[in-house]
């Protein structure tokens, strides 16, 4: 058990990473079914390290205000595991679960940045816009920080013609090849265009359905979630005590409506993307050698 960093047995039992550092497994757990699989498996060389490690993590997420919740009154039964205490009729959220839920999706996120896999970043509420597209962009990805367009995986096919239209057009403004056209069909060209490039901008390149969401508050983005489920898309999404976390595949239940915490998030699903890149493992590897 001391060589295990996470372990999970489904999506709403989860055990804390400083539990299993410690070696320590709960009885409801000590006979697990066969359904139960390892996430991943490395040496702990200093758990004291680790720990404090974990307990920073926690620090900079209290700082960034991710263990405010909302109301009691919204809370959503499948996320009452994640509530620490609620003060002033304000749920407040237990930040080391959250910080284990991290882990885990930030596992999965790595794991994608390894075999290079598209991620597409969702973020259309005002406080999610700019942490969205800036990581989606370090990263040369896919985002959506305008209004989700019904059909965006589910339909994608159509959508694929509308953002290959845009293309084409700004190939062609830059180009030089619109003036072929007269004066006014350029004007409805621009404002068609212009209208595509506000939801469309952010999913340039974008050849075929993404191998992943990442989603700030899956309750407002709930169209997005729900074409991903149906699709078969994994989801990672930022949630808030009002949301219903049983159909997400990587809930990480924190503080959705801060933008300390939403950059804060953003930023951590970004850098474990980059360290499970290809590119970043051969450095890595070169430095140890």
């Amino acid at each position: 058990m001391g060589d295990l960093i996470y372990v999970r047995f489904s999506p709403e039992k989860t055990l804390l990473v400083k539990e299993l550092r410690a070696g320590k497994l709960p009885p409801k757990f000590a006979k697990a079914p066969p359904f139960c699989y390892i996430v991943s498996m490395q040496k702990v060389k200093n758990t004291k390290e680790s720990e404090k490690s974990d307990e920073a993590i926690v620090e900079e997420m209290f700082k960034a205000g991710a263990h405010y919740g909302y109301s009691k009154t919204r809370r959503h039964p499948s996320v009452s595991s994640y509530i620490y205490t609620t003060k002033n009729k304000g749920d407040i959220i237990n930040l080391e679960k959250t910080s284990a839920l991290l882990d885990e999706a930030a596992l999965f996120i790595k794991n994608l940045g390894a075999q290079n896999k598209t991620v597409l970043f969702v973020g259309t509420k005002p406080e999610a816009k700019v942490a969205v597209k800036e990581v989606a962009e370090s990263l040369n990805m896919p985002y959506v920080t305008a209004r989700w367009i019904g059909g965006t995986l589910s339909n994608f096919t159509e959508i694929k013609k509308r953002i290959l239209e845009l293309e084409n057009y700004q190939k062609d403004s830059a180009a030089g090849g619109l003036d072929k056209y007269t004066k006014k069909e350029r004007v409805v060209m621009a404002k068609k265009m212009e209208k595509l490039a506000r939801y469309y901008t952010g999913l340039l390149g974008l050849k075929k359905a993404p191998d992943a969401l990442f989603i700030i508050d899956a309750k407002s983005e709930h169209i997005a979630a729900t074409e991903a489920r149906k699709s078969g898309i994994p989801v990672i999404a930022l949630v808030n005590s009002d949301s219903n976390i049983k159909g997400i595949d990587f809930p990480v239940v924190a503080n959705d409506s801060a933008i300390p915490s939403i950059k804060f998030f953003s930023l951590a699903v970004g850098k474990a993307y980059k360290e499970g890149l290809p590119a970043h493992a051969g450095q890595a590897g070169a430095v140890t050698k």
